[in-house]
C-alpha cells in the first residue's frame, strides 16, 4: 500500500473578538488572534487547513464577525469555521454568506482530504438565545441526522471530528454543566460506523486530552483567556490570563499526532 502523505490541520478555538479595543481580563482578543495567524504563517506554510472551534465572536454580533472576516482575508489558507455558545448563527451567515450549512441551515459540513473525512458539527443551541441552557451544546435529531449519514457515507476514509463543546465530562464542574446535552444520543451514532478516530473541542480554554468510549480525543486553550485549574467549582466564567495556544494537528496513514503552541511564549528559531 503507497503511503499517504501527512495532513497537517492547524486548529484554534475560542477567539472571542469583541469590537475593537475592547479587552477581556485585560487582553485584547483581536490582537492575539492576529499574533496567531502572523505565527502560523511563518511557521506553517506548508498546513493544509485551518479549523476554527467556535466562539468566534464574543457577543455575536456583526461588528465581531465583520473583524473576524477582515482578519481572515489576509490568509493563503483554506479556512472553516464553527459556531459556539457565545455566536448567533443567522448575524454569521449574514457576514460568512459562503459559510456551508446542511440541508436544514445548520453550519455544519465535509471535507475530503487524503485518507481522512473531517466532519465539522454545530453544537450551537439556539436560536432562541436566551433560554438558561444556551451555553450547553445541543446535536437535535436533525443534526445527529446529518452526523449519521456523514459518517456512512465516508467509505474507506478515517474521521476526524471537530466540533465546540465537548462530548463528554472533562473534570472541571462547572464547564461540564454546559458541555454537549446530548451524549448518550451522539455516542449512539460514533457506535454505529466505529470510523472516528478523534474528536477535537474548544469551550473550556484549557489543554486536555485523553480517550472516552475508546475514541482520543483533544480539547484546545484560547488565544484569550484559560480556565484555571479549579475542578469542583460550578462557576463557568473563571478566567485567568495564560498565554494563547492553537493546535497543530499532524495525520499520517498510521497515527493522529496533537501539539499544542503556546505561540504567544514561543521563541523564533534562529
Amino acid at each position: 500500500m503507497t503511503e499517504q502523505r501527512p495532513l497537517k490541520l492547524i486548529v484554534l478555538t475560542d477567539l472571542h473578538i469583541p469590537t475593537e479595543g475592547e479587552t477581556i481580563i485585560g487582553i485584547d482578543p483581536g490582537v492575539r488572534f492576529a499574533e496567531a495567524l502572523a505565527h502560523v504563517a511563518q511557521n506553517h506554510r506548508d498546513a493544509d487547513h485551518l479549523i476554527i472551534m467556535g466562539d468566534l465572536a464574543h457577543y455575536g454580533d456583526e461588528v465581531g464577525y465583520g473583524r473576524l472576516s477582515s482578519m481572515l482575508a489576509a490568509i493563503d489558507l483554506p479556512f472553516t469555521l464553527l459556531l459556539g455558545n457565545h455566536d448567533r448563527r443567522e448575524t454569521f451567515l449574514s457576514v460568512f454568506p459562503s459559510a456551508i450549512v446542511d440541508q436544514y441551515g445548520f453550519v455544519q459540513s465535509i471535507a475530503d482530504k487524503c485518507m481522512w473525512r473531517l466532519i465539522f458539527l454545530d453544537t450551537l443551541n439556539g436560536p432562541p438565545y436566551d433560554h438558561n441552557e444556551i451555553h450547553a451544546g445541543h446535536l437535535c435529531r436533525k443534526r445527529l441526522e446529518w452526523l449519521d449519514a456523514a459518517l456512512a457515507q465516508a467509505g474507506q476514509r478515517q474521521v476526524l471530528l471537530f466540533m465546540h463543546h465537548p462530548p463528554h465530562a472533562v473534570g472541571f464542574d462547572g464547564m461540564d454543566s454546559i458541555r454537549l446535552r446530548d451524549e448518550p444520543a451522539f455516542f449512539d451514532v460514533l457506535a454505529r460506523h466505529r470510523n472516528v478516530r478523534h474528536i477535537f473541542a474548544g469551550h473550556i480554554h484549557r489543554t486536555i486530552s485523553g480517550s472516552v468510549r475508546g475514541i482520543p480525543f483533544s480539547v484546545f486553550k484560547s488565544p484569550v483567556h484559560q480556565q484555571p485549574l479549579t475542578f469542583d467549582s460550578l462557576d463557568t466564567s473563571l478566567s485567568v490570563a495564560e498565554p494563547g495556544a492553537y493546535g497543530i494537528v499532524i495525520a499520517t496513514d498510521r497515527s493522529v499526532l496533537v501539539h499544542t503552541e503556546d505561540y504567544t511564549l514561543s521563541t523564533p528559531i534562529a
